[in-house]
């Protein structure tokens, strides 16, 4: 989804009986845009699991949602110079993270990874500086989600809206009171209204690098 100048959506089961089948789990990821996209028209495309490339070794599995990275290509679309991985390493397996990144993480699903002689458990999110080359070795059966691009820039977020700019925050505000972005036809009977909160500025104090 590309919310561009603005767009709403619905996260829900429309047949409560899938529920029941087990437990859902789920990781929602912002990129920001370019300041050139940021107002473009919202956008919303489905990929099948068969367009994103699948990469095996022993004890490894890799999956390349978006970008590029170790030689493959995603077909989802992108704005800007990234990447993004979902990752399963098998007890003991090392592996690398893509280079040519000014900015590249790694968040812990589950499981737990060493990396340089420290343990980190799952929750976390590790942050490497530019030109680091980590091995990362799999503690345990690990679930791992590597990510990395380029810096675009400062962005302000508010609730659910992000800007490089704090009028278009308030803009935005004005345009979700007054109806302009249109909620989804087929789950259009619940209105939101805005939370009580600050603007608060993206990025800053940076994180702590592993270096």
């Amino acid at each position: 989804m590309t919310a561009g100048k603005g767009i709403a959506h619905s996260e829900r089961f429309e047949n409560p009986a899938l529920r029941s089948g087990g437990q859902l789990e789920m990781i929602q990821t912002w990129v920001a845009l370019p300041e050139k996209d940021e107002d473009a028209d919202p956008t919303f495309t489905n990929y099948k699991p068969d367009q994103l490339p699948i990469f095996t070794d022993t004890g490894i599995w890799m999956r390349l949602i978006a970008g590029d990275a170790f030689g493959l290509k995603s077909a989802v679309k992108t704005t800007s110079p990234l990447f993004y991985l979902h990752l399963v390493l098998e007890k003991d397996a090392h592996f690398g993270i893509p280079g040519g990144y000014a900015e590249r993480g790694v968040y812990i699903v589950n499981g737990s990874v060493i990396i340089k002689g420290t343990k980190y458990p799952s929750g976390q999110l590790l942050v490497f500086s530019s030109g680091v080359d980590p091995v990362i070795i799999a503690a345990e059966q690990t679930t791992l989600m590597m990510l990395g691009g380029e810096h675009l820039g400062e962005r302000y977020i508010w609730w659910n809206f992000v800007s490089s700019r704090r009028e278009r925050i308030e803009q935005a505000k004005e345009d979700w009171k007054q109806g302009r972005i249109l909620l989804p036809p087929t789950d259009d009977k619940e209105f939101i209204p805005l939370p009580e909160d600050r603007l608060k500025i993206v990025g800053s104090p940076p994180p702590n690098t592993l270096s």
